[in-house]
């Protein structure tokens, strides 16, 4: 049970960026983004595309130090940022902002952004096919803990990420003046748009933001486990239920809510197959929603 909780902490951490990516655009940009699980999956094969391209060029394949994937996959991480971010950027400069221009509702943002999902994942099986990937076929190196935890050193360079950048968005949010910007329009949009806040230009940024997000956490998922065209769209439902149980908005909350779902999931496998993961997730956000809908961190 112990190394189920301590997987579940990994697996958190990798919802908790998600999360932190939902709870952005829901709070700033007053939508729910059923695009992200497969903007997820998008960075994780344009980081598997370029770092074959390196394994194909002689480049970069040597191993980064106990890990088992290569130094392409490195460097890889920048290109799938920059593409995954720029994308999500784009869909909201040519989707998103026409239908807020015309006042649509947000059943409409919703319905729009599930075929967005669509069309990324069709394309994924356009380019890749429906077949599993693996960014290292080689063996995964095993650390051994006391009390028979067994972890692969993968896994700790998973953690080491997904912490850091919830450490620095916590840091950009708090004590950097566009971060400070981003939380007045999240909180009162009509009061920062008076004090010169661009409204539009802080969508943007949350919009580059979470697509940063997206692929550093589906790049680590596929390190986890493996790609696969519908591994976002899985993945989602513990998303939003991360994020609704944090609460809309709060960092700390998705933090929190992405732990406590990536722990209450793994250890149901102790009791349950592990395809009832995401049962697990849904009964979690519906109780949620019954006995506190504004979440851990919300207020009445």
């Amino acid at each position: 049970m112990l190394e189920l909780t301590v997987y579940g902490i990994i697996l958190g951490s990798i919802i908790a960026l998600g999360a932190i990516g939902i709870t952005l655009i829901a709070h700033i940009s007053r939508m729910f983004d059923f695009a992200y699980g497969d903007k997820m999956t998008a960075g994780a094969y344009i980081a598997l595309l370029v770092s074959t391209l390196f394994s194909m060029g002689g480049l970069l394949q040597g191993k980064v130090g106990p890990f088992s994937f290569n130094w392409g996959l490195m460097v890889a991480f920048i290109p799938a940022i920059l593409i995954t971010a720029g994308l999500s950027i784009l869909f909201n400069r040519w989707v998103y902002e026409p239908l807020r221009r015309r006042g649509a509702i947000p059943i409409l943002f919703a319905m729009v952004s599930m075929g967005i999902a669509f069309a990324l994942r069709g394309l994924i099986y356009i380019l890749w096919g429906a077949d599993y990937h693996f960014y290292s076929p080689s063996v995964r190196p095993m650390i051994f803990l006391p009390l028979g935890i067994k972890l692969r050193t993968d896994e700790v360079f998973i953690m080491v990420v997904a912490w850091a950048l919830v450490a620095l968005i916590y840091l950009f949010l708090t004590r950097v003046k566009m971060g400070k910007a981003l939380r007045a329009v999240a909180d009162n949009p009509d009061l920062a748009r008076i004090a010169g806040i661009s409204t539009e230009r802080m969508i943007v940024w949350t919009e580059g933001i979470a697509g940063a997000l997206a692929a550093v956490g589906g790049v680590l998922y596929g390190i986890e486990t493996q790609l696969r065209p519908e591994m976002g769209w899985l993945f989602l439902l513990p998303l939003f239920a991360a994020a609704i149980l944090g609460s809309l908005g709060s960092i700390r909350g998705a933090l929190v809510g992405g732990l406590v779902m990536g722990i209450a999931q793994q250890v149901s496998t102790a009791w349950l197959l592990p395809t009832y993961k995401p049962a697990v997730a849904f009964i979690i956000m519906v109780l949620v929603l019954l006995f506190r809908p504004q979440g851990i961190f919300g207020r009445r």
